[in-house]
């Protein structure tokens, strides 16, 4: 268990800092914000991604949040990296650039693993939750 434990912190802390602090602290920057551009979305999704992102680190990172809350948290981690594979992919196309997304993803897909591990429990199926919530 303290294996996991330390695998858990190690991989939550690597989000931590790639996902939620070098975005609010290089957000702003020029080069950010022509990165944004150059995927060919608005000026105004950098911001609220940078916030959606950080809010979502937060919820990962702090043992007090609901597990519920910690839930979606890994699930729009987990969106943002397959959408920035497929938005570097099309405009760019296959790419080191392209690959890092994914890199990130199995980061978190290691840290949302072992989070289960140290919970007791396996992550649900759809049918097992709707069980659980409606019976």
């Amino acid at each position: 268990m303290k294996k996991i434990k330390i695998i858990y912190w190690i991989t939550t802390g690597i989000i931590f800092l790639f996902e939620g602090i070098m975005p609010a602290l290089t957000g702003h920057t020029e080069l950010a914000k022509e990165g944004v551009r150059h995927l060919g979305y608005p000026e105004y999704f950098g911001p609220m991604l940078i916030g959606f992102k950080i809010l979502g680190t937060l919820a990962i990172t702090i043992p007090l949040v609901p597990a519920r809350i910690k839930e979606w948290a890994y699930s729009g981690l987990g969106f943002t990296m397959v959408s920035a594979f497929i938005s570097h992919w099309v405009i760019d196309g296959f790419s080191g650039v392209t690959v890092f997304p994914l890199f990130v993803f199995a980061i978190l897909a290691a840290s949302y693993i072992c989070y289960h591990k140290l919970a007791g429990r396996k992550p649900q199926s759809s049918t097992e939750f709707d069980a659980l919530e409606f019976s």
